[in-house]
């Protein structure tokens, strides 16, 4: 009450913003008759300007209403669309940095060409990221115009596009695609041999569309690239054919809520006894522990045309928020081998994660940050929180009269389908347009048998062809048409009204359940009333949809016995939308805290891959990398010597042989300590000059081959062991991931556990490819001079692209550029000395 008295006194927070912004929309439009003096030829000439003056160290600020005001007018000469007052606003906050929710239809796209071209002056390139290739392309040719009009370029990255177009099309100023495509090719760039096939610039500034879609329903998805395992697959087949034995509440139980199926005790030695163990908790027996709890996964948490199909006998992936298949993607940790093994479908192998990163952790990467989205005001903490991110509501070119009605509710399934049915035909026969949002195929497949029985001819989106389903949409609007769609299908196109339809209310949405997310809901209800069209939307509830029966569904069963509702009759309340949204909410909250738990994890793993991706771009883009050698080479020269000395051993007691042998083993040469009378009398001055003696046999070898040959070789020593190890240890910090949990029980905290000895890990990792470098470089045998061309990495294998379940790696750390001498304390904060403690 206090809050609501203060934001209509002062107004909300979003108020104060864009009245602040007022002024700068006023410049912006002061300069309108000055840009349309221009002639075509100086509007091009305007951006060389431009781009001068910020090359000068203008700040791109300074330049907003100038540069905004250009494109307005090119838009208006190319495309024959003038950019609203609104659209300015929305562009401004993409400039700054924030999301600019803006309601279905009201020009994002052309919104997102303003701050795009203020910040390609710079030079540094701009990403406009969207959901599919379909959407990518078209925006890329639509805006082109208003680009090329004013002498910048655009580039479209596609799925297909090999090394050399993905290249070309980063080289641009402006460049869309998928957030798929910008995520992979980070990976990918930072698993390549030769720099000229880099293909990333700079992450300097993008733009996301649908950023609600990106970076809040897909943050729990990692991207992995990952290569063939060689595990067996008959395990799978023998916990599967177990699992129709065990039952609810006696061997698992089972909570919907959270999303989790667990063990119980009597289920563990039900499992023992089939599996012929002992105890599936002895760390020998955590595979087929891990086994069978996937197979409880697959058998009790998901559903067949709901959370997968099988198509062409395999087992393909719906995803969860716009019912699109999702062909090539694949649930990691087995749990696809599990569903696989469940339907009777062959059972492919595992693969081993090469390179991973999530959505949160790739885009938090960028200088600079926005997005764009219909939806985001019921996620603003999140992004806040995750993103620094902050949520704009942009106010509608015209009022939104579109009328959301009351959500209908009835006792069972078939008398909601039915009364539905009842509503699509009764609207189809009146000529009004009616958009049907489900929340699976399933559904969307079953509605549509009965329509054909019913003769009401209709269109089905499948989401299988984004093309042809952005032309169903489109035509969603045309008078008498129905079309049947999972909730999110189409999203990017606007539904036009055909002629005559205003008359008729103009588009009604008609959903069949309410979704999880009330943003998913609003996405659908947003499909109509888009630039002050009529329009109209409601929903149809059950008391056995999974959202009413898992939260709250007994409150409002006995509201509707207490009322006498017969069978076929609903209620109709505000208080009962509420609660629903309420129900929402909570799911929302929890949804959050799973996805901030992840990421914590996750940022683990994502400062250690920071750490690994730069020393290796150091090693690719560098043209020498002898210094990085020899650096390596005197760490383990101490190391050695420091195994056999002591300052604190009188030097008449030092192990010289011992160290004589242990010189020959590291380093393959022999040096005689023993002969003569040592003239190191510290163990400093011994191992420099066991380092001398080092680098001169080293050189020696350099010699036999050339200078270039040399530094060839030393690039690709260690590009390839910093590969080779780095695989291995993805693999370990997975398992030790999988089994943390387990630490609670033992009353530790399992986030600070999985950092210390992730930590403990990451530094055995470091001294790992810096011994194997190390000894590769000094035992290689040298017969003849190989030409650099030749010193290429193995043939690669094939790599597996998916955007997969719910593990991944995380957030960017500062690089640093500062050399950390021996003596120096140690930049890990341990206290210690960094060369006793982080140097190898």
């Amino acid at each position: 009450m206090i809050l609501n008295f203060f934001t209509k006194v002062f107004g909300s927070s979003n108020d104060r913003i864009l009245k602040k912004l007022a002024p700068l929309v006023q410049r912006i439009n002061e300069l309108e008759p000055e840009m349309k003096r221009l002639s075509d030829t100086d509007m091009a000439q305007k951006t060389h300007e431009f781009k001068q003056r910020v090359a000068n160290k203008e700040s791109l600020d300074d330049l907003l209403p100038e540069a905004f005001a250009l494109v307005r007018e090119a838009s208006v000469r190319t495309l024959g669309m003038r950019h609203f007052d609104v659209q300015l606003i929305g562009g401004i906050a993409l400039h700054q940095g924030m999301i600019a929710e803006m309601k279905t239809g009201e020009g994002k796209t052309l919104m997102s060409t303003l701050a795009a071209y203020l910040n390609a002056l710079s030079g540094k390139g701009v990403h406009i990221v969207t959901v599919n290739d379909y959407l990518a392309d078209r925006d890329a040719q639509w805006m082109d115009e208003i680009y090329r009009f004013l002498d910048l370029s655009t580039g479209v990255i596609l799925h297909d596009m090999n090394d050399q177009e993905r290249k070309q099309a980063y080289a641009a100023d402006i460049t869309y695609g998928t957030n798929n495509e910008f995520g992979f090719d980070y990976l990918r760039d930072n698993m390549k041999f030769d720099k000229d096939s880099l293909a990333q610039k700079q992450l300097n500034f993008a733009i996301v569309d649908e950023v609600d879609s990106i970076l809040i329903d897909e943050a729990r998805t990692p991207l992995i690239i990952s290569g063939p395992a060689e595990k067996s697959t008959h395990l799978y087949t023998q916990v599967n054919a177990m699992l129709p034995g065990f039952k609810k509440d006696e061997d698992y139980t089972l909570d919907e809520e959270a999303k989790t199926a667990t063990l119980t005790e009597t289920g563990i030695a039900k499992g023992e006894k089939l599996l012929n163990v002992d105890n599936l908790y002895d760390p020998a027996n955590i595979e087929v522990l891990h086994h069978l709890n996937q197979a409880l996964k697959a058998h009790t948490l998901f559903k067949r045309d709901t959370d997968y199909i099988v198509k062409n006998n395999q087992v393909v992936i719906v995803d969860e928020f716009t019912g699109r298949l999702m062909s090539g993607r694949r649930y990691s940790e087995g749990l696809h081998q599990a569903l696989e093994a469940k339907e009777g479908v062959k059972i492919e192998n595992e693969n081993q994660t090469l390179a991973s990163i999530t959505f949160q952790n790739y885009f938090r990467m960028y200088d600079k940050l926005s997005g764009m989205t219909g939806t985001a005001e019921t996620e603003a903490p999140e992004f806040k929180k995750i993103y620094d991110l902050n949520v704009l509501v942009i106010p509608t070119h015209k009022p939104m009269v579109r009328k959301d009605f009351p959500d209908l509710i009835y006792k069972t399934r078939k008398e909601k389908y039915d009364a539905a049915i009842k509503e699509i035909m009764d609207l189809h026969k009146k000529g009004q347009p009616v958009l049907v949002g489900t929340i699976s195929i399933d559904v969307s497949e079953d509605l549509s048998k009965t329509l054909k029985k019913k003769g009401i001819p209709h269109n089905v989106l499948n989401a299988k062809h984004h093309k042809a389903e952005a032309e169903i949409i489109a035509n969603a609007g045309q008078k008498n048409a129905v079309t049947i769609s999972t909730n999110m299908a189409g999203r990017g196109t606007d539904i036009k009204l055909g002629e005559g339809v205003v008359e008729l209310g103009g588009l009604h949405i008609l959903g069949t359940s309410r979704h999880e997310s009330r943003r998913i809901d609003n996405q659908l209800r947003g499909r109509a009333g888009r630039q002050g069209d009529p329009g109209s939307s409601r929903f149809y509830l059950s008391l056995e949809d999974d959202l009413l029966r898992i939260f709250g569904g007994d409150r409002i069963h006995k509201v509707m016995d207490r009322l006498g509702i017969e069978d076929g009759e609903h209620i109709e309340h505000s208080f009962i939308s509420k609660a629903i949204e309420n129900a929402q909410s909570k799911v929302e909250g929890h949804n959050f805290e799973i996805r901030k738990h992840l990421l914590e994890f996750d940022d683990v793993m994502n400062q250690q891959r920071e750490v690994i991706y730069r020393q290796r771009r150091q090693a690719l883009l560098e043209k020498d990398l002898k210094s990085v050698v020899l650096d390596m080479m005197e760490d383990k020269t101490w190391d050695v010597v420091n195994g056999f000395v002591s300052d604190k051993t009188p030097a008449k007691d030092w192990d010289l042989k011992g160290l004589e042998k242990e010189i020959k083993q590291v380093f393959n040469f022999d040096l005689d300590l023993t002969s003569r009378p040592l003239s190191h009398t510290s163990p400093d001055d011994l191992a420099d000059h066991v380092f001398d003696q080092a680098k001169t046999y080293y050189e020696t070898k350099e010699a036999m081959i050339g200078a270039d040959q040399a530094r060839s070789l030393e690039r690709f020593v260690v590009l390839q062991t910093v590969d080779t190890r780095w695989k291995e240890h993805l693999l370990a910090m997975d398992h030790l991931k999988e089994g943390i949990g387990l630490r609670g029980y033992a009353q530790q905290d399992p986030l600070r556990i999985y950092k210390k000895e992730g930590f403990d890990m990451f530094q055995d990792l470091m001294a790992r490819i810096k011994d194997e470098i190390v000894d590769i470089l000094f035992k290689i045998q040298i017969t003849a001079a190989v030409p650099a061309e030749e010193l290429q990495p193995k043939p690669r294998q094939e790599l597996t692209f998916s955007h997969a379940s719910e593990d991944a790696v995380k957030k960017p750390v500062k690089r640093t550029t500062e050399k950390v001498q021996r003596n120096d304390p140690c930049p890990c904060g341990s206290g210690k000395k960094y060369k006793k403690c982080c140097m190898n």
